[in-house]
């Protein structure tokens, strides 16, 4: 035994201080038992994960519920929970931008984008966009910037799982890192999209009944007076009542703007969202998984404004959870510290659990469109040109997968000391200036080439990515330079409406024969995606 310790305290240093000074092992035991259970979800799912349709997208058998409910489970992400709260705990009302922002593309999706984009698609979302453009040029641009959105996003996902683990086991970050990466590993190389779906949604289940039992408790604090909670919220805040009003931290109108584009465009171009609709059999189920997505996603951002401001209260007065003036586990943590307040270490110990779950399940629906971009948009669709060894693309797929893990692990380390939330936007910005402009317009104008969405497509990408790494949270937070060469944090106001006016300049101006095909086909595509006919234009290719 003494062996084993003196091993245990060279290998994790911190797992022992933590252990010996008090861990909460009511965390520690929910989260054992959330990881057996969804690895009993992986073991069950491989089971039916023998074909690269069942690995992509389960077969098209998911139904409304359970897809809507995977859906929400696929964007209420470590951002959405953890960032969301702790940016509205330390700013107040400007923290709201990035929830307004998120709400406000569901709409579009339910009632623009999931029925055309389920007709029109088989596994990706470049499917869609390629339905009558030309195929090659199309998918690689298409496919890059799908690549680009996964991978900053699962950094997100995993900085705010490295920060999760630390707190709750006292293991080193990097630790942590790679038990979430190993874990999804798993579950997606052995169940693909099924073992994913029931991820998600046993995930977002618990997640809705945690922040909901989360309100009940705060609110029964504060006596049932919402009035009550923003009152108290300003009086202990540092910047008072300035919390409770729009500029406290976004001071240029400009900043606030572009965060709320971002958001909105940013969702529309997710490859991992997109994906979800293929995982059911027809456009009816399609757009009824988005109106109960829409509506999970809607209760759930109301309730964490009241997390993010009751914290301010029940959290930042505690010195309980301050070491050296810092609170601990920085503001990521703040929506975990506040449920060790309401619940103690058993309530604690829950949503730890299901934040855990939270990021778990948003990577792994990230590894998988990630790795069906590389094996089947890339592999199947261009090398290949429609005729893979489906042994191959199925083995392609997993190992694509083990890949995007690795360079997440890797990337996030980087971005460790960052707000999840403001990292998770960094792809949203790419989102909307790549996959958004290239999508909306080849779905809905008929004057749109192949050049000019490749053209757009290049420009919004460059752009975004250029702007993002000369704006403050990079060149500033990561880089260390003393000011930012951009001002904006996110720039999607300015990439995406550049990728815009390069699509409409280009397409105007190209005349060649390919242009002339591609407008020809808009009339097949526009049957196709309204009356979800079988009509396809993939062969003229």
């Amino acid at each position: 035994m003494r062996y084993l310790l003196s091993v245990s305290a060279f290998l994790f240093p911190n797992f022992v201080f933590a252990a010996s000074s008090g861990i909460n092992f009511a965390s520690i035991t929910t989260f054992l038992l959330f990881v057996l259970f969804t690895l009993g979800i992986s073991y069950w799912a491989s089971k039916r994960t023998k074909s690269s349709a069942a690995f992509y997208t389960a077969g098209g058998q998911i139904s409304a519920k359970q897809n809507g409910t995977a859906i929400a489970g696929d964007f209420m992400s470590a951002a959405s929970f953890l960032g969301i709260t702790g940016l509205i705990y330390s700013v107040g009302f400007d923290g709201l931008i990035l929830a307004v922002g998120a709400l406000a593309g569901w709409p579009l999706m339910l009632f623009v984008i999931s029925e055309r984009v389920r007709n029109l698609g088989k596994f990706t979302f470049t499917d869609v966009v390629s339905y009558r453009l030309q195929q090659r040029p199309i998918k690689a641009i298409a496919t890059v910037g799908s690549i680009t959105v996964i991978v900053l996003y699962l950094v997100a996902q995993l900085v705010g799982a490295g920060k999760l683990i630390e707190l709750l086991f006292g293991l080193s970050y990097e630790v942590a890192v790679l038990i979430i990466g190993i874990l999804v590993m798993v579950y997606v190389t052995v169940g693909g999209m099924l073992a994913t779906t029931w991820v998600q949604i046993v995930k977002a289940t618990l997640l809705v009944f945690g922040v909901t039992l989360m309100c009940i408790l705060l609110m029964a604090v504060m006596n049932f007076n919402v009035d009550a909670i923003f009152i108290e919220a300003s009086a202990v805040h540092p910047k008072g009542d300035q919390i409770l009003q729009p500029g406290s931290f976004f001071t240029d109108p400009i900043q606030a703007i572009t965060i709320a584009i971002t958001m909105m465009c940013g969702l529309l171009g997710l490859p991992h969202v997109l994906m979800r609709i293929f995982t059911v059999a027809d456009m009816g189920t399609a757009r009824r998984s988005m109106f109960y997505a829409s509506g999970i996603m809607g209760y759930f951002y109301t309730m964490t404004i009241l997390i993010g401001f009751s914290a301010i209260i029940l959290v930042s007065t505690n010195p309980d959870f301050f070491n050296n003036g810092e609170l601990i586990g920085g503001t990521n943590m703040v929506a975990i510290h506040l449920s060790k307040v309401l619940g103690g270490d058993i309530l604690m110990g829950f949503m730890s659990a299901v934040a855990f779950a939270t990021i778990l399940a948003v990577v792994a629906g990230l590894i998988v469109a990630g790795s069906a971009a590389i094996s089947h948009d890339i592999y199947a669709e261009l090398i290949c040109k429609r005729n893979p060894d489906p042994e191959k693309e199925l083995k392609l797929t997993r190992i694509a997968a083990v890949t995007l893990c690795f360079i997440g692990m890797g990337i996030s380390i980087l971005f460790q000391y960052q707000n999840v939330a403001f990292i998770a936007v960094m792809p949203l910005v790419i989102a909307a200036s790549v996959n958004f402009p290239i999508l909306i317009l080849a779905m809905f104008w008929r004057d749109l080439t192949t050049k000019g969405a490749v053209a757009g497509g290049v420009v919004g990408l460059i752009s975004s990515v250029a702007l993002i790494v000369l704006g403050p949270k990079v060149w500033v937070s990561i880089v260390g330079a003393p000011m930012a060469i951009f001002p904006y944090d996110y720039p999607a106001l300015f990439t995406m409406t550049a990728a815009f006016i390069t699509m409409f300049v280009v397409s105007k101006l190209d005349h060649s024969a390919e242009a002339a095909e591609d407008r020809l086909k808009f009339d097949k595509q526009l049957i196709a995606s309204e009356l979800a006919t079988e009509v396809s234009v993939a062969a003229d290719h």
